[in-house]
Order: C-alpha cells, then sequence, then structure tokens
C-alpha cells in the first residue's frame, strides 16, 4: 500500500483503516503516538500529572511543567478545573421540571382556547411571521418574571447603580416606571476593574478627545474610518497581549460573529466547548465549518474527539479536513469557570490544530498583570494562535479585538466583514480603552492598575467563600469573579432576584433557556469598586433572602478555616 497523500490531517482511505495500524496513521502525518504500541479510537493520552476522579472527570495538578509533543515546555495548571460541580437533589430536580411543566401546560390549554392574535395589518392571507415556541414561552413563561431583566438604570454601571421602579397593571404584559428611584450596589454588571465611572482620569481623557476628535467616523475602517487613535490603540492591545499585531472592532459581539467567517470555511473542523457564548456560536454557523462539540473543559473529551476526527476524516469522502480549529473561552460568563489552557495548548501542539481563545470576560480580570488566562497559567502568547477579547468588561468602554501574527492581522484588515461593513470604533471610546489598559500595565496611574487587580482578587475569593459557607451550591473556579449561585426553580428565581433588589442589591436572575432546565441561577459579577462593606451588606442579604427561599441546597463540607478579606 502506497502511503496517503501530504497535507493537513492526511490520512488512508476507510477501506484500509482496518489494515494499517492507528499508530502508523498518526506517524505518517507528523503527528505524535500516544504510546509504543497500536492505539485504539477510545485510547487517548493522557497528562503525565492528573487526579482520576470516580465520578470520571480528568484535572491535572500543578507539579511541574509539562512538555508538549514537540518537545516545548508547557505551562501548569494551577487548579482542578474539569471537575464534578455539585447537583440539586432529585426532590429539588423533580419540581423545577414540573414548574416549568406546569407553566407551559397552562399556557397550551390557555392559548388552545384562546388563541392569540398572529394576523398582521395588511398581512392577511399571509403565514404568520412570529408564531413559534419562542413567542409562546415568552407569553407564557418569560412575561410573569419580566420584571427581573432589563431593568433601565439611570446612573454609570459602577459599584453603586440608580435602578429606575417599573410596576405592571396588566400581569407583566406592560411595564410602566413609577418615577421613584432606587439606589442599589451592583452586582450585575460586568465592571471588574471598576473603570466605568463618570470621573476620573479615563473619564478626562474620553471627553477631551470627544470635543478633539468627535463622537463618531462615520464610515468603516477600509474607508475613512482609520485615525491615529486606532492605530495607537491597536500598537497598546499588542503589547499588553504580547503579541505581534492586533485588529480593534467597534462591538464585541461582531467580532466573533465577523471575523470566524475570515478564517474558518466549509470543509475546516472545530472543536467547541459545550457552554460556549452565542457570538462564537452564530459565528461557527456562518462559516459554514463542520462543529463538533465536546463537554465542558474537558480536554479528556476533546482529545478523544479530535483523534477520531483525524483518523475517520471527513464523514461523507472521508478526505482530510482542510483546517482545525479549538474554540474555548478564558472565564465562562454563565459558569464562573477558568478555561483548562495547558491542556488545551498540549493537545493543540500535538495535533497541530488552531487554537482561539475568547477571552472576554478573562482579559484584565485574570493574572497577575490582569493579561488574562494567557497571563494567569503564565503561557507563551504565541501558543495561542488567536486572541479574541472585548472591552466592555473589564476597561468600561465597547467593541473588541483580536491579537495574534502579522499574517493574521493582516488576513483579517482585508477580509473582516467587521472592517469592510462596520463604522470603526467611536475615538472617544478609544480613549477610554487608551487609558484604562496603561493603568493596568501601570505606565500611569501610580500603580493604580495593580491596585485594582489585586481588590478584585481580594473581593473574589473573600465573596465565593463567604457563599459556600452559607451553604449555597457556588459554580466555577475558586479565582473568577463570576460567582453564579445555583436556585433552580424558576419562582425562586424571581423571588430572590426581586426580594434582593428590595433590600438594595441589584443583581442578574439566569434560568432556561439561557440554562438548562435545571440551571436557573443568581449571577454575582464582582468588582474592584466594591468595598469590604459593600460585600457585607450584600452577604448579609443574600443569607437573609436564602433562607426566605429555602435555597441553600448545598451538602458539602464547609471550608473550616477562618475567611478573611
Amino acid at each position: 500500500m502506497s502511503p496517503p497523500r501530504r497535507g493537513y490531517l492526511n490520512m488512508v482511505a476507510h477501506s484500509e483503516l482496518d489494515q494499517v495500524p492507528r499508530e502508523k496513521i498518526l506517524n505518517q502525518q507528523g503527528y505524535s503516538s500516544c504510546s509504543k504500541e497500536n492505539v485504539a479510537v477510545n485510547d487517548i493520552q493522557e497528562p503525565e500529572e492528573k487526579i482520576c476522579h470516580q465520578n470520571g472527570s480528568i484535572a491535572s495538578i500543578p507539579t511541574k511543567l509539562t512538555t508538549s509533543a514537540s518537545g516545548d515546555s508547557l505551562p501548569p495548571a494551577k487548579k482542578i478545573f474539569h471537575k464534578k460541580e455539585e447537583d440539586c437533589s432529585l426532590f429539588v430536580a423533580f419540581f423545577t421540571f414540573l414548574s416549568y411543566g406546569v407553566l407551559l401546560l397552562v399556557g397550551y390549554v390557555k392559548e388552545f382556547f384562546n388563541p392569540p392574535s398572529t394576523k398582521e395589518k395588511n398581512r392577511e392571507g399571509y403565514v404568520p411571521l412570529y408564531i413559534g415556541f419562542e413567542s409562546f414561552y415568552t407569553r407564557n413563561v418569560y412575561r410573569r418574571i419580566q420584571d427581573c431583566w432589563n431593568r433601565t438604570i439611570c446612573s454609570v454601571p459602577g459599584a453603586i447603580i440608580d435602578l429606575m421602579e417599573r410596576t405592571t397593571p396588566d400581569y407583566g404584559w406592560t411595564m410602566k416606571l413609577t418615577g421613584k428611584i432606587i439606589k442599589c450596589i451592583n452586582v450585575g454588571s460586568y465592571n471588574y476593574l471598576g473603570f466605568a465611572e463618570n470621573v476620573g482620569p479615563c473619564h478626562d481623557a474620553a471627553e477631551e478627545t470627544t470635543k478633539t476628535l468627535g463622537v463618531t467616523t462615520c464610515s468603516p475602517r477600509l474607508e475613512l474610518g482609520s485615525m491615529e487613535i486606532h492605530q495607537k490603540l491597536e500598537s497598546l492591545v499588542a503589547e499588553f497581549l504580547g503579541v505581534d499585531d492586533a485588529i480593534t472592532f467597534g462591538m464585541g459581539f461582531a467580532t466573533n460573529v465577523l471575523n470566524l467567517p475570515s478564517l474558518l470555511g466549509p470543509g475546516c473542523l472545530v472543536f467547541s466547548d459545550e457552554f460556549n457564548h452565542a457570538s462564537l456560536i452564530l459565528g461557527l454557523r456562518l462559516s459554514g465549518a463542520t462543529v463538533k462539540v465536546f463537554r465542558h473543559n474537558d480536554a479528556q473529551d476533546l482529545e478523544k474527539k479530535l483523534r477520531e476526527a483525524i483518523i475517520y476524516g471527513h464523514p461523507r469522502t472521508r478526505r482530510p479536513w482542510k483546517k482545525a480549529m479549538i474554540v474555548v473561552e478564558g472565564i465562562y460568563s454563565m459558569e464562573g469557570s477558568i478555561c483548562d489552557l495547558p491542556n488545551f495548548i498540549r493537545i493543540k501542539k500535538k495535533y497541530k490544530t488552531y487554537l482561539y481563545v475568547d477571552e472576554a470576560h478573562s482579559i484584565g480580570a485574570l493574572g497577575p498583570h490582569g493579561g488574562g488566562v494567557v497571563d494567569y497559567f503564565a503561557a507563551d502568547p504565541k501558543d495561542v494562535d488567536i486572541h479574541m477579547g472585548t472591552f466592555t468588561k473589564s476597561f468600561g468602554a465597547a467593541g473588541g479585538y483580536i491579537a495574534g501574527s502579522k499574517d493574521l492581522i493582516n488576513h483579517l484588515r482585508v477580509t473582516s466583514h467587521a472592517q469592510i461593513y462596520a463604522a470603526s470604533m467611536s475615538p472617544p471610546v478609544a480613549e477610554q480603552i487608551i487609558t484604562s489598559m496603561a493603568t493596568i500595565m501601570g505606565k500611569q496611574g501610580d500603580g493604580e492598575g495593580e491596585r485594582r487587580l489585586n481588590q478584585l482578587a481580594r473581593n473574589t475569593h473573600y465573596f465565593r467563600r463567604r457563599v459556600k459557607h452559607m451553604g449555597f451550591i457556588v459554580y466555577g473556579n475558586d479565582d473568577s469573579p463570576v460567582v453564579p449561585v445555583l436556585l433552580y426553580l424558576p419562582a425562586v428565581t424571581a423571588m430572590f432576584v426581586r426580594e434582593l433588589t428590595n433590600r438594595g442589591v441589584a443583581g442578574v436572575g439566569v434560568g432556561f433557556p439561557a440554562t438548562k432546565i435545571t440551571g436557573g441561577r443568581m449571577r454575582f459579577c464582582l468588582s474592584a469598586a466594591h468595598t469590604k462593606e459593600m460585600l457585607d451588606k450584600i452577604l448579609e442579604e443574600v443569607e437573609e433572602v436564602g433562607r426566605l427561599c429555602g435555597c441553600r441546597y448545598s451538602t458539602a463540607v464547609k471550608n473550616p478555616e477562618p475567611i478573611e478579606w
């Protein structure tokens, strides 16, 4: 038998698979083997340093640097990342399903006897445009508790916000402002480093830029929308991340949606974490690439599926894939978990795939220098092929970036739809990012950036330990400033949000379909702007509301060590 053709992910024909050892197939393509013997599809090489839990999960431990197949040193894992989160009891799960079941059943019965009007003016005879389960769910489930979401504020989203009180005279069909302002401690905004403020150096710099450069360019970057301030911002981003170059965009969501199709297409293979953000999912769909989903933060499951894809090729043609890419996030905003980057880098190097890391929530919020998950693990920035992030969280601004090699950025400058069709970033917004990023880097502010990073880390550890000690089920990594507290039942989630608001704490409740049915939660987003007194006030109210709702479901053993700020 002649050797297979050279190329990315080359492999022999499917009919010959049984005749050729799979180890030989990988070696002929330049891929490292998992053992000296022939390896079956399901036999995956695991990291040398691991913990095998009884529940089947695998997690790295930080003993020493590991080495990739190419001989490069990889950063050690700091924590256990793929772990089995604590689940609710069957009793709670049963009543959660029952709650949704009753709401949906009542809705179907009601609309059977009194169907909603789907007729539009001047559209007689047309098929209804808006009918579907989403509109049904909105009318019969979301409407009942919509006062807990999309709440209007009339202040900057800093540590303290002004909520505009609303009331509904018709059971949620319409919401009306009462004119009353409720001052609340804000734990619902992604203001990780506290730069969302209307006083201080960032505000003053943005104000001055507005006077000199205006508020918009009214043009995309490839036409008349490029300004010196954009080039200054991109140079600073590249320096901050330790890469060759960067490109910026005016909208964070569009950064993923409009750039992934420029990098991927039909015949490409993508491995996507099951909890990736909607912008990543939409961008991958638009690209036309084949997407395989792996279990959340599970490097073992990723390697198994990647290995199978290499061996079998395209499912229809059995031809090699054009390219393969692993897409993950730094911090998962709904789970509070941190990406297991060392293992993903190990797999990426071993199988010669590209690695795309979305650091929307981790950039600025993780690492000793605020450099995100790469900084957190002390990894080489060049081990991540495509760095993506947004300026809407830690920098108190708007927009997003992609960073990496010169070739990558030059390619995106001429092919990205966000560069060709979308208006460039507003100059005052760019100045806000430049000033806040320079503060984080220590270029200005006399140590203010380091102080904020340390404050956020202290707040995160203190708040997480206190909430767990109260008996709540808390998801995520101990270093993550996103703290999901599991509540499960939709009625409990709504009550929790309303009661905390009445007590001066504004947070975000999340439920199905943003989570699985048994995943209803309250999400607390911590900030460097929070003082210890604010955190103690929040924790006092959370404990009292948790007692009223009866939602302290955790049965885990409490850590006996004293909790210090």
